[in-house]
């Protein structure tokens, strides 16, 4: 992770652009360089009462959230990346508990990462839901001033 980012007041500004983590709640965890995201437990993000039982929609925008916070922490202040394709696995119920994520870059090229996720409540090792995501990157709008378009106009 970058130094110049990981600081309370750097994930609380990458948190700040994001709805859905106002929404949910969601607040980081700093032990030492290592970034955990929290989804505290609260009644309105139970999917099913009758299991009592995580919304997935919200376990789901939970990993998204630390997925883009850990991408955005990683690279030079610009705007956030934008999900491309995201696979997720929900593994276990999501209890009525405080949730637990934590992302690692498996691969980040100049225009797309590759991140996986994992969510868990008691056990590490033991995850209730797993994403797999491709991400856009943000460009540098300095870089691309001087391009052409390659498309052609129909107009004569």
């Amino acid at each position: 992770m970058s130094d110049t980012h990981l600081t309370e007041q750097g994930i609380a500004e990458a948190l700040s652009q994001l709805p859905y983590a106002k929404e949910l709640g969601i607040r980081p965890l700093l032990m030492g360089d290592e970034l955990t995201l929290i989804l505290p437990y609260s009644p309105h993000i139970i999917g099913n009462p009758m299991l009592k039982a995580l919304h997935g929609g919200a376990v789901g925008a939970f990993l998204e959230t630390t997925a883009i916070v850990q991408l955005w922490l990683m690279g030079e202040p610009k705007p956030l990346p934008k999900p491309i394709g995201i696979n997720l696995d929900y593994l276990r119920r999501g209890n009525p508990k405080d949730t637990f994520a934590r992302a690692v870059v498996a691969k980040q090229g100049s225009r797309v990462a590759n991140v996986r996720v994992r969510a868990w409540q008691d056990r590490y090792d033991e995850p209730i839901s797993i994403l797999h995501g491709h991400f856009l990157l943000a460009s540098n709008p300095d870089a691309n001033s001087g391009a052409t378009s390659d498309v052609k106009s129909d107009k004569k």
